[in-house]
């Protein structure tokens, strides 16, 4: 096997494209199942032949990387749904471009383990609303998972991913217990209310709907918002309380409501219900865009996009695809 110092004594810009191309396809082949003897001594003798190989390997290997954060059937799917040409191209785009995460796979990222294990979850683009125990009612957004753990003196939902909404009820115990929604960040303690919660991957975030929520974090501060007010909470602070509106919630009703959103940011959440690459070109990443688009069928959203603005769609599969400047639909991507 090569000395893998090898591949980096050639800086990422000075790789052939053309021996990419070729890593592509290497690359490709282990994926579709072909490991065999005879193709591993081939691949070995490919990657030998210099440096320049070599590093154009360690490229198609962090595109594996790339393939690996996400949920495995997804990344079957997005590259058996290609044929062969189209594969490599995909591949390519991956190892010569710096292509944001969506955050639908970040989220696959945190805390994968727990996740699935967690007393409640959803997958990507579902939604669920249920009762729990004491009357409250929950309604679990996209990607979301939640512990639930009601003992004799406390009610406690613990948010290890997505966005929950929260109606608390009054607790019908002879002794009423107080109800707690844990973070990473910290802790909740709504005061009779309606709030949503969100768990970011550096910070959660909540809006208060009805009543009053006190937010203490796990480094101490403290503060309580009012109806009508949302604010971010890392370890050891809480951001300055803004206003939320009915709005902030409208997502438990299958509709996103953009209000002068830039476009890079408003694909981020239309990301979270779909499977696959939502990607947004740098060109109209700060295109600013208000109205209202569902959640229950994304591609209609992106049909709204394209109708409304100057943008154009860029399919590589079902599962790839890029927003682009309508001028430049035609376009590799960068």
């Amino acid at each position: 096997m090569p000395d893998r110092r090898l591949a980096q004594e050639l800086p990422p810009g000075d790789i052939d494209p053309a021996l990419l191309g070729e890593a592509a396809d290497w690359l490709v082949r282990f994926q579709s199942g072909d490991d065999s003897v005879r193709t591993r001594r081939a691949f070995e003798r490919w990657r030998a032949q210099s440096p320049a190989h070599a590093a154009a390997w360690r490229r198609a290997e962090t595109v594996l990387d790339t393939f690996r954060r996400v949920p495995a059937d997804v990344g079957r799917r997005t590259l058996g749904g290609l044929a062969r040409p189209g594969r490599r191209r995909a591949l390519h785009a991956l190892g010569l471009a710096t292509v944001a995460t969506p955050a639908a796979w970040l989220a696959w990222r945190h805390q994968p383990w727990v996740a699935w294990r967690a007393d409640l979850a959803t997958a990507t683009g579902e939604q669920r609303r249920l009762t729990l125990d004491d009357g409250t009612q929950l309604v679990l957004d996209t990607g979301t998972a939640v512990n639930v753990a009601f003992t004799a003196g406390e009610r406690r939902l613990r948010l290890i991913r997505g966005e929950i909404l929260v109606t608390t009820a009054e607790d019908p115990a002879p002794q009423p217990r107080p109800f707690v929604v844990e973070t990473a960040e910290g802790r909740l303690r709504p005061l009779g209310t309606r709030f949503s919660v969100r768990q970011g991957a550096y910070e959660s975030r909540v809006a208060v709907l009805e009543g009053a929520v006190e937010i203490v974090t796990t480094g101490g501060a403290r503060r309580t918002l009012a109806a009508g007010e949302q604010a971010g909470f890392g370890t050891d602070r809480i951001g300055d309380a803004k206003p939320a509106d009915a709005s902030a919630a409208l997502w438990a009703q299958g509709m996103l409501v953009a209000r002068d959103m830039p476009l890079a940011a408003l694909l981020a959440e239309l990301g979270r219900y779909r499977p696959g690459v939502l990607r947004c070109h740098p060109a109209v990443a700060d295109l600013r865009v208000s109205g209202a688009f569902p959640l229950t069928d994304v591609d209609a959203s992106l049909d709204l996009l394209v109708r409304t603005r100057p943008l154009a769609l860029r399919r590589l599969t079902r599962y790839w695809v890029s927003v682009e400047p309508r001028a430049q639909s035609a376009t590799r991507m960068p």
